[in-house]
């Protein structure tokens, strides 16, 4: 397990995996302004700021790391827990404030949580970390439009709030069916 671990480690400079990285610490920024959403409208835009730029760093990291063949384990571990953190963090203050139903905030909760739990348990069975997939980034990128369609103050009568709302539970359904059956088969 050392040698496991100093060999993830020793990933962790490369620029992909620092980005995530980036990525995971800005929830300490995010603290700063989520908590104050309904102080004053700027706290809603700063927010929003930091979404598009860990928007910008998931994007740069995945493709950085694609095109200068730069994929690492540590990277495939890193970049989805900085998702899942920002999220669960996000969502979790929008429902501590009432911005989100409690339905909702649990079946984003439910699905990172069993993706996360299930994706250690599956590293220990294969030895390798499943690398993202489309339903998964889609889901999450539904599940930021929601966040952000929440942040911006736009009321359930609006069209794009119900479009999204839905989707992004469909979506999240459907990643942990995908997920599941992708576990199998690399267990297989």
């Amino acid at each position: 397990m050392k040698l496991k671990l100093k060999y993830l480690l020793a990933d962790l400079n490369k620029l992909p995996n620092l980005l995530s990285l980036f990525r995971l610490m800005l929830v300490i920024p995010f603290y700063f302004t989520i908590t104050r959403l309904n102080d004053d409208y700027i706290y809603r835009i700063f927010t929003i700021s930091l979404i598009f730029l860990a928007f910008i760093t998931d994007i740069l990291d995945g493709y950085l790391a694609r095109r200068k063949n730069m994929i690492t384990e540590m990277g495939k571990i890193i970049d989805p827990l900085a998702d899942k953190v920002l999220v669960i963090f996000i969502v979790t203050h929008l429902y501590l404030q009432g911005l989100i139903l409690g339905f909702y905030y649990w079946v984003i909760i439910v699905r990172d949580i069993f993706i996360f739990i299930g994706g250690i348990f599956l590293s220990t069975k294969i030895g390798k970390v499943l690398p993202s997939n489309t339903i998964g980034k889609l889901t999450v990128f539904t599940i930021g439009v929601f966040i952000i369609i929440t942040i911006l103050g736009l009321q359930t009568d609006n069209i794009f709030y119900h479009i999204f709302f839905y989707l992004s539970i469909i979506l999240s359904f459907l990643s942990v069916v995908v997920y599941l059956i992708r576990a199998i088969e690399a267990i297989r």
